[in-house]
């Protein structure tokens, strides 16, 4: 773990959150390689879930709403978890991961009396400090599409079932956050949510669970995932499990499938005293949970590879931050020719230039950060109009005309 947390800052993957001011503790900065990365999984989750799934639309809902959703949701009255702080180390821990009643930072067991941590983050509505309402960041995105139901179904006269993807951005005050970017502060989520009918859900819920297994394996490429059941269901809930990736720290979440019910649609409904049925029943919800940053990081853990002589990231084409880059033999000589080739290429895909050392450095740097072609050019380029491509993977090189090399990108990166 720790080499891939040295790459990510070296190679422009991540950097630590303020980091000229000391850092504030998980909180984390994509850099420009990180954010090509994060953008293209959201991508490639957009597609999968909205573009190509029937009956599927999205949204994009505020950080911001009224605090009464989060009264109906029961995040006021229940989200939260229970807290001690060491007195030896003073370290602050949730009680409910403490084993054997020592600390897991100091080993002692001298602990707080328990109280319970809202989780929560609280900001005021109004031009004057104090004044204004209170109001929260939002903890999870899907209340969004659960307000919006009424509005959604009407605007895209769809039949149920049918789902509702959104990604954006949510903020829990976690009293434990770390393991990189495994558990932060704020945080983007990739959320469906697939309204059905009671008698139909437990099929959908399968189903459903299905459709994430395939994105996580076809579209991602992970290989090492498994689901949990739930010990404990949450009060509203008929079913619910973890999909868990093997991080090199053990096993973590990434994602997740619960059987919602209708509590949220029917907590709003009795709240706003608005109408949240469907041809006289309220629907019932299953949702497939998944998140940007961790499946970002799984996705680096599962493409990092030492070799003899390299290390590289075997990241799948379709999400490496860069599909090509471009070297010219000589940078004086051959430069020109080279940067018309780079214009050609970033028209369609991301590309970058490197005219800095060795060809074989060069090609080391690109390993290192999931580029799955690099193309030479050559003096032999100035007289056939043919370049070298070579493969990431299996370091194969070969011959290619110029005029055929956007589609032989293009087709392979896609």
């Amino acid at each position: 773990m720790e080499k891939i947390i040295a790459l990510c800052k070296s190679r422009g993957f991540i950097f630590q959150g303020s980091e000229i001011y000391g850092g504030l503790a998980n909180t984390w900065d994509y850099g420009p390689l990180g954010v090509e990365l994060k953008n293209n999984i959201k991508r490639e989750w957009w597609k999968f879930y909205v573009q190509e799934c029937k009956n599927s639309i999205g949204m994009d809902g505020g950080i911001l709403m009224n605090p009464n959703v989060w009264v109906a949701s029961g995040h006021v009255a229940g989200f939260s978890d229970p807290l001690v702080d060491c007195k030896s180390c003073k370290t602050r821990h949730r009680e409910d991961k403490i084993e054997n009643n020592k600390c897991p930072n100091c080993g002692k067991s001298d602990f707080t009396e328990t109280r319970q941590f809202n989780l929560m983050f609280k900001t005021n509505r109004g031009v004057v400090e104090g004044d204004g309402d209170v109001i929260y960041l939002r903890p999870e995105t899907a209340q969004s599409q659960f307000v919006n139901f009424q509005n959604l179904q009407r605007t895209s006269r769809l039949k149920l079932p049918f789902g509702v993807g959104q990604i954006g951005k949510a903020f829990r005050n976690e009293i434990t956050p770390g393991n990189f970017t495994f558990r932060t502060l704020e945080f983007e989520q990739m959320e469906y949510q697939w309204f059905t009918t009671e008698e139909e859900s437990m099929r959908d819920y399968e189903d459903i669970k299905n459709y994430a297994t395939r994105f996580y394996k076809e579209r991602l490429g992970l290989k090492e995932v498994r689901w949990t059941k739930h010990e404990t269901l949450s009060h509203y809930a008929k079913a619910a499990e973890d999909a868990e990736f093997k991080f090199p720290f053990g096993w973590g979440e990434i994602g997740g499938n619960h059987h919602r019910g209708r509590f949220d649609l029917t907590n709003h409904q009795e709240l706003s005293k608005k109408n949240m049925q469907y041809e006289g029943y309220i629907p019932t919800v299953i949702e497939s949970s998944h998140g940007a940053d961790r499946i970002l990081l799984a996705v680096l853990c599962n493409a990092y590879h030492e070799e003899e002589d390299r290390v590289v990231l075997k990241i799948k084409p379709s999400l490496a931050p860069y599909k090509v880059a471009v070297f010219p033999l000589q940078k004086n000589e051959l430069g020109k020719k080279a940067e018309e080739i780079f214009s050609l290429l970033s028209k369609e895909v991301m590309t970058t230039y490197d005219e800095t050392g060795s060809i074989g450095k060069r090609y080391r740097r690109q390993d290192e950060i999931g580029t799955p072609f690099c193309v030479t050019v050559d003096f032999e380029t100035l007289e056939d109009n043919c370049v070298t491509i070579r493969d990431r993977d299996t370091m194969k090189q070969e011959r290619i005309s110029i005029d055929k090399l956007v589609e032989y990108v293009y087709t392979r990166t896609r």
